[in-house]
């Protein structure tokens, strides 16, 4: 009888600790996936305020600076700046951008930022829908190349391009409207 106890005892543990092939339920069988790719083309305006009671982008760590510079080297802004689609402040807000802006050149001429934005659609065809962007942003360009990086709601996996260009300026107090010209790829 003892015997027996320590055989079943034994078996007992084999059957354990021994592999056994199970089912998951956590994947499935991949399949190929061809998607129908669409180009969007978008063109609006977005509005950098640094200035005043109710700034869109402040600053939020950086160097102690002993001159004023609204934007030194160094500097890291969190933005929530209005997109609207004309470059007045009074024209339509479509939605926002909302991410960070780092100032990457220690050069006094040569402004050049880092910037990480969700660019999120708040009314309209695209509404409820974004586009990352995640690129160098050379300020003083007339001219500048952004790299769209992602996105969410129909433009999930996108990939593209931002033409930037300055509408207008303000170098004392940083404020600037800058006109998006948008390129994107993505499925349909």
């Amino acid at each position: 009888m003892e015997m027996m106890k320590r055989v079943l005892i034994f078996s007992y543990i084999l059957v354990a600790i021994s592999p056994l092939p199970a089912k998951s339920a956590y994947f499935s069988e991949s399949k190929a996936y061809v998607p129908v790719l669409v180009n969007t083309r978008l063109r609006f305006f977005l509005h950098d305020t640094l200035s005043g009671t109710n700034p869109s982008a402040v600053r939020i760590a950086g160097p102690n600076a002993t001159e004023y510079n609204p934007i030194p080297f160094g500097a890291l802004l969190a933005i929530d700046d209005p997109l609207t689609e004309g470059p007045e402040t009074t024209s339509g807000v479509i939605g926002n951008a909302q991410g960070l802006y780092l100032s990457s050149s220690q050069s006094g001429q040569d402004v050049s930022l880092v910037l990480y934005a969700d660019f999120g659609f708040t009314s309209g065809r695209f509404k409820g829908s974004s586009f990352s962007v995640f690129s160098r942003n050379p300020v003083m360009e007339s001219r500048r190349e952004l790299a769209v990086v992602g996105g969410r709601g129909l433009f999930r996996m996108a990939t593209g391009t931002a033409d930037v260009t300055s509408y207008s300026m303000d170098v004392a107090t940083g404020d600037a409207v800058l006109e998006y010209n948008v390129h994107i790829v993505h499925p349909l």
